[in-house]
């Protein structure tokens, strides 16, 4: 069992230390690609280094595009919620990853539990 360091916007942060999102969607480049089930992830608040959550590496789940990830995975737990779930679009991971990035390297959807 590895353990791996996130960081991660103070919302998503919320969100996992709560329990209401249960899968992080990443580019699955070379760190990502280290992972396996059973791993720690210690995720970091960017807005706040002393904040931490510690989370079980439960399952992953490896697609071609955010496009391919967002018809096959439970928006409800990557993040929306009953207000925007409905405007969820792969497009918002643009801001975060390129279009380039997500060709080159696919994406990721790490579900986890937590610790």
């Amino acid at each position: 069992m590895k353990k791996h360091i996130m960081k991660l916007s103070p919302e998503p942060f919320i969100e996992i230390k709560a329990g209401r999102k249960t899968i992080e969607l990443r580019l699955y480049d070379d760190k990502r690609k280290s992972i396996s089930v059973g791993d720690s992830i210690i995720f970091i608040n960017t807005e706040n280094e002393n904040e931490t959550v510690s989370v079980i590496v439960n399952d992953l789940f490896v697609f071609e595009n955010f496009g391919e990830l967002y018809k096959n995975l439970p928006l409800l737990k990557c993040g929306y919620n009953e207000d925007n779930v409905d405007k969820a679009s792969p497009d918002d991971m643009d801001i975060y990853y390129s279009k380039e990035k997500q060709s080159k390297y696919g994406v990721v959807g790490i579900e986890m539990i937590l610790r």
